[in-house]
């Protein structure tokens, strides 16, 4: 006996229950919040049927119920004598034969079922519905490393730009990841990266751009050091040991000054640990990058002295403009002072704030002058230029007198 078949009946229209379980699946799946795809199926319905339909404008109106689980669409159209848009007018006669109580001037909806929408219009809807879960995952990942600027992150190196050798380093923040750029300036010179290679990395700036978001990273920026130091010295993630100050010229040398208002605290032990663990931690992760950690000091001389280590100083001497200042070193110790190009000033410079003047001590120095402004500050006023043109005139007629 042949099997009886039966035949399925194709059906244009909407299953309600599967259309709502659908946008609940993709939102908890996407981790979209709730109702976000909702307004983007109706913007895509609108947008849709407006591409078939020219003139509708406003009128067009889409209710969706999840506690029926429907969906449906209407068309608003004023009841008019003459119909000259018949995207949104409507003549009495058709309006009463609809709808029998229907008067001039009123306004009717018309349902407008989705299966009416063209091949053409079909795709936009679909086009507006990927577009905005591609916008709602943009959005989620904003959101999420945006709130991690400045922060310390590890990343996974992806790709090498051959052509610059800029990094691309996929990073990840709770459920969230994105691929974030290194660009050459933001690498430290003599370091060399390679895909598959774990990197600590520096979250210097969230950027919204049409691709979506931008994550600008750093392996220079001083903030990297201070995290890294976070990290590894519990008295300064406590709050116990505060960071002042940074220099730092990245793969050479750092400058870091520390203070704590604990006067049982040693800051510079703190941030060394036993036999130098912690610091020879950080030195490891930055590739041998030397560390000067001084202890910061209210006293202007005091911090400037302390900044210009290893070498010693015999005098700190600070200028009128209040923004300069001149130290005194040992003769042997003048090398020392400045540094390998000028490097140790430099730092010490960019530590403290000031500029900075290194004598040896058998130069003989020069008297520390007010400025010119101060000490002529009471002479007798400039001649006006009035005065100027006459002078010569008055000379003329004194020499002719005599």
């Amino acid at each position: 006996m042949a099997k009886k078949t039966t035949k399925k009946v194709n059906n244009n229209e909407l299953d309600g229950q599967e259309f709502f379980a659908a946008i609940a699946q993709i939102e908890q799946e996407k981790g979209i919040k709730p109702g976000y795809m909702m307004e983007k199926i109706t913007q895509a319905l609108v947008s849709a049927y407006r591409r078939d339909h020219e003139g509708v404008g406003d009128n067009l109106v889409v209710d969706a119920n999840p506690e029926t689980n429907t969906v449906r669409m209407f068309l608003k159209k004023d009841v008019v004598e003459e119909v000259d848009n018949p995207a949104c007018e409507i003549s009495l006669a058709e309006a009463q034969a609809a709808l029998p109580r229907a008067q001039l001037g009123d306004v009717i909806r018309i349902e407008v079922k989705p299966k009416s929408f063209g091949r053409i219009a079909a795709q936009t809807a679909r086009q507006v519905i990927i577009q905005g879960i591609r916008e709602a995952e943009q959005g989620m990942v904003y959101d999420e490393f945006s709130s991690k600027e400045h922060e310390l992150l590890t990343g996974v190196v992806t790709r090498i730009d051959p052509r610059n050798g800029a990094a691309t380093v996929r990073i990840s923040s709770g459920a969230e990841f994105t691929d974030a750029y290194l660009g050459v300036n933001e690498q430290v010179r003599g370091e060399t990266y390679a895909e598959g290679q774990r990197l600590k990395v520096y979250m210097v700036e969230v950027r919204k751009a049409t691709k979506g978001p931008q994550v600008i990273i750093s392996r220079t920026h001083p903030g990297l050091v201070k995290r890294l130091f976070e990290l590894e010295v519990p008295e300064i993630y406590d709050g116990t040991v505060e960071i002042k100050s940074i220099s730092r010229e990245a793969g050479s040398r750092t400058k870091l000054a520390v203070w704590s208002a604990d006067p049982n605290v040693d800051p510079i032990g703190a941030c060394v640990g036993p036999r130098g663990q912690r610091v020879n931690t950080i030195v490891e992760e930055l590739k041998g990058e030397k560390m000067d950690i001084i202890k910061w000091s209210e006293d202007p001389e005091a911090y400037i002295a302390a900044a210009l280590a290893p070498s010693d100083v015999i005098s700190v001497e600070p200028l009128p403009d209040g923004k300069s200042c001149r130290v005194v070193v040992p003769d042997d110790q003048l090398s020392l002072a400045i540094g390998k190009e000028g490097q140790n000033a430099r730092l010490a410079a960019k530590l403290t704030g000031y500029k900075i003047d290194i004598k040896p001590a058998s130069a003989p120095l020069e008297p520390i002058e007010a400025p010119e402004e101060d000490l002529f500050a009471e002479e007798a006023p400039i001649q006006a230029p009035e005065d100027l043109e006459e002078a010569p005139a008055e000379e003329a007629a004194a020499t002719e007198e005599a």
